[in-house]
């Protein structure tokens, strides 16, 4: 890692557009680490084109794209002057697949430069990304998009993301890159890659990029010690996720045991080794209930770098969650009654799902019945070899009849929602369907929402990350460590 002052304070990369750019841009300006949400910015920046792009925002940073005519192709696909009409269905972005087409690439590319463009406005510090290892089809033409923007740590979990370092490696140096693809049915002798191709993709040479710091994402010191080991080149450091931390949680270590609540029991093989972990000498941050002063303090003297929060900074002006969920939640909080159901069978992906209890969501079992399933994102289906070689696609939470077609078993369709739906529409950015029907949110948080409201000044309904980090630093001295 380079020598620069570390974080103490890194601002979560929450649900698809929640960690948005305005939030991360409050956290860095600050002088912490802010983070944008890498899921899913090529179908947010098509969307938030076709409701008028307010503020001009995504048109001011596509003008600073780098690589001729893609931003123009971008805008005369997408913009719609003054928005589309409310109930009018937005335009369908492509579907992500093996060997993406020209467009979809370009839109992967510019979703990532433009958030990451965006959080990095009027101030020098750095910016993070947060991808998922489990949606591996967009990984490297976003990572790409956001060293393009200037991104100063790449942050990767829900998996083991060995093979991303050195694609960073390659990227930096205007590589062409490659990222091995899950796929189950799968033999020993079946290899499945994604590929690509930045001089292919620029038109000629690709520039070379500033390699960001790789920051694993983990929930043992076991993963961390392979990931030191094995993974294709250097880890920078690692966020240990305990089980109250917010969105996917990793699975219990063991036999999946529920509570009476039908919840995942976590016991003391999910506690990470932190005085292993320290043994590595690599910086590390926690992160699951550490978003009160006290707590802070106390991970630095357990040799953390610092704390990840996410939650408290969820529910603040700055990040893209709807404002009337924002209030609605704040205003449990404040009585009392937020609650979170850690869902073991929600997500497409098998991993529990944070879900919170709203009403009006897809938290509520009869909305979630009223649903008309449809899989028309994609960003969580499983790849799967088919009988005669092919690689095929499906999703648990697609029309149970199609699932069940393409040889998926119907007890992975039990309880299963469409996270990629329901996370667009928590930022206002959900479907219209035919009928009427419209998209409905999905919150996701972790433990800590119950206690969000601590945040409101009397009579207030909403703060500012500011107001978080004032907080979560408040009982620290001044001064940062510095990197070694």
């Amino acid at each position: 890692m380079s020598a620069k002052p570390l974080p103490k304070i890194i601002q979560g990369g929450m649900g698809a557009g929640v960690s948005a750019w305005s939030l991360a841009n409050a956290v860095s300006k600050a002088g912490q680490l802010g983070v944008v949400a890498g899921t899913a910015l090529d179908v947010i920046l098509a969307r938030r084109l076709q409701v008028g792009d307010p503020g001009g925002h995504m048109r001011r940073a596509l003008a600073q794209f780098p690589i001729s005519g893609v931003a123009e192709r971008i805008l005369e696909r997408y913009f719609v002057d003054g928005g589309k009409e409310p109930d009018a269905r937005f335009k369908p972005s492509p579907m992500l697949a093996m060997k993406p087409s020209k467009h979809l690439l370009e839109l992967i590319v510019a979703g990532s430069f433009v958030e990451v463009f965006l959080a990095r406005e009027g101030h020098d510090n750095a910016v993070g990304i947060n991808l998922l290892e489990k949606i591996q089809l967009p990984t490297l033409p976003a990572i790409f998009g956001a060293m393009l923007g200037g991104v100063g740590y790449v942050l990767m979990g829900a998996g083991i993301p060995k093979a991303i370092p050195g694609v960073l490696d390659r990227l930096a140096q205007g590589q062409s890159v490659e990222l091995r693809v899950d796929v189950k049915n799968a033999g020993p002798e079946d290899s499945f890659t994604t590929h690509f191709d930045p001089s292919d993709f620029c038109g000629g040479s690709a520039p070379t990029l500033h390699r960001p710091d790789f920051l694993a994402i983990i929930s043992s010191n076991t993963m961390a010690i392979m990931m030191a080991k094995r993974a294709s080149g250097k880890v920078n450091g690692f966020i240990v996720e305990g089980p109250s931390a917010g969105g996917h949680n990793a699975p219990p270590r063991g036999k999946m045991q529920l509570s009476e609540s039908k919840e995942p029991l976590y016991g003391e093989r999910d506690v990470p080794d932190l005085a292993a972990l320290k043994k590595l000498g690599i910086p590390f941050w926690l992160a699951g209930d550490y978003a009160r002063p006290e707590r802070v303090v106390e991970a630095l003297e357990l040799g953390a770098a610092g704390v990840q929060v996410g939650t408290a900074f969820a529910y603040c002006a700055e990040s893209g969650f709807s404002k009337k969920y924002k209030e609605q939640v704040l205003d449990l909080s404040r009585r009392g009654e937020a609650r979170i159901f850690t869902d073991p069978v929600a997500s497409p992906t098998g991993f529990p799902f944070k879900v919170v209890q709203v009403e009006g969501t897809i938290s509520e079992e009869s909305t979630y019945q009223a649903r008309t399933r449809i899989c028309d994102l994609g960003y969580l289906r499983h790849a799967y070899k088919k009988e005669n070689g092919d690689l095929g696609w499906r999703c648990p939470s697609e029309p149970i009849k199609d699932f069940l077609r393409k040889g998926g078993p119907i007890e992975e369709t039990e309880g299963r929602k469409c996270v990629c739906n329901g996370l667009l529409a928590n930022i206002d950015l959900g479907q219209s369907r035919k009928g009427g029907y419209e998209e409905l949110p999905m919150l996701t948080s972790g433990d800590d929402v119950q206690n969000v409201a601590r945040f409101l000044s009397k009579g207030g309904d909403s703060y500012h990350a500011t107001d978080v980090l004032d907080y979560l630093l408040s009982k620290l001295e001044t001064g940062s460590p510095q990197c070694s």
